[in-house]
């Protein structure tokens, strides 16, 4: 299902993420893309224990996402492995541009209708549009409240040089690769690198690996134009589960703790931020659709199940002790 304001769009548009055990956010997080327009959606599951494969597996046989099992080679990541396979699987399709984020990740654009479309329409000249985070927190939510877009509202009043980092959309045919981040290693000369309001940018992170910023900054952050609204900290426990799931780059850290650098960087609860609920009622309405079909919503079912009961055993006070800092103890 596609949003009316984006049926006029031609170019071919998809939107890809790296899953494990995210069995809570699919359904809405899919409903979402497909709703400002995106004409696919492909997802990498890896090693799921929630159910969450058998959710995709299901989506997929109505057309709703093409799902690859992403089998990790040893010495690899999930998103590197991730990212070839999506690559590989939109090679004979007719996908031009693709935008790769997270299942916390929702593309919120304030051009025009709030489409696919609109974005490309004022940066669509280039080969990348440059995509800034803006943080969201729990908006004090302690356990999960059953969906993102309608409950989590609080967020930075702007996002901060200091602090944001950029995700992209981008043409993926003229490049090899790409990180969380950004495409790398360009296939053609001098890239041509946008922000979403078709500024000029330098293409300089796009032969560093280890880049996750555009500049100039103050070109490139134009996040009330289009942005990426991360939901890093949907909700305490969802946040504190981080933990059992593991990192996509197959890091092992104190990341997912409590009072972490992560954790105070992400959970921004400045202020109302409601612009993405512009597209509110069109998502729940989708997301109603998919929940009808029962092979769906029994797959769903189990991934909420799933999540509570290992939740429920994992999360004791001594176990959320362990996974805080010591300056955050205090505040449960």
């Amino acid at each position: 299902m596609r949003g009316c304001c984006c049926m006029t769009k031609s170019t071919k548009t998809a939107v890809m993420a790296c899953m494990r055990n995210e069995g809570l956010f699919i359904v809405e997080w899919l409903a979402y893309h497909h709703v400002i327009g995106f004409d696919q959606v492909v997802i990498c599951s890896n090693d799921c224990t929630d159910g969450s494969d058998a959710l995709l597996d299901a989506l997929e046989a109505i057309g709703a996402v093409i799902h690859l099992r992403n089998k990790v080679p040893t010495g690899d990541t999930p998103q590197d492995s991730g990212m070839r396979a999506t690559f590989r699987a939109l090679a004979p399709t007719e996908i031009e541009w693709l935008v790769h984020i997270d299942a916390d990740e929702f593309i919120n654009i304030g051009l025009g209708d709030g489409c696919v479309a609109d974005l490309l329409a004022s940066a669509g000249m280039g080969d990348v549009i440059a995509l800034p985070w803006w943080a969201f927190g729990d908006s004090g939510h302690t356990a999960w409240p059953g969906d993102v877009l309608s409950k989590f509202m609080l967020a930075e009043a702007t996002p901060i040089e200091a602090r944001v980092k950029f995700k992209s959309m981008f043409r993926f045919r003229k490049f090899s690769h790409a990180n969380d981040h950004m495409p790398i290693r360009p296939l053609e000369a001098n890239p041509d690198v946008r922000s979403s309001l078709g500024a000029r940018l330098s293409d300089e992170g796009l032969y560093n690996k280890k880049r996750a910023k555009y500049r100039p900054l103050n070109l490139a952050l134009q996040p009330e134009a289009a942005c990426i609204n991360h939901y890093a900290v949907p909700s305490r426990d969802v946040f504190l589960m981080k933990n059992d799931r593991g990192d996509g780059q197959g890091k092992s850290s104190d990341k997912y703790h409590l009072g972490s650098r992560w954790h105070e960087i992400a959970n921004q609860n400045e202020q109302p931020n409601t612009s993405i609920q512009r597209h509110l009622n069109e998502t729940q309405t989708e997301v109603a659709r998919l929940r009808a079909i029962p092979a769906i919503a029994y797959a769903e079912k189990h991934c909420f199940d799933w999540f509570k009961h290992r939740a429920d055993t994992l999360l004791t006070p001594a176990q959320i002790n362990a996974w805080s800092k010591p300056h955050a103890r205090n505040s449960q």
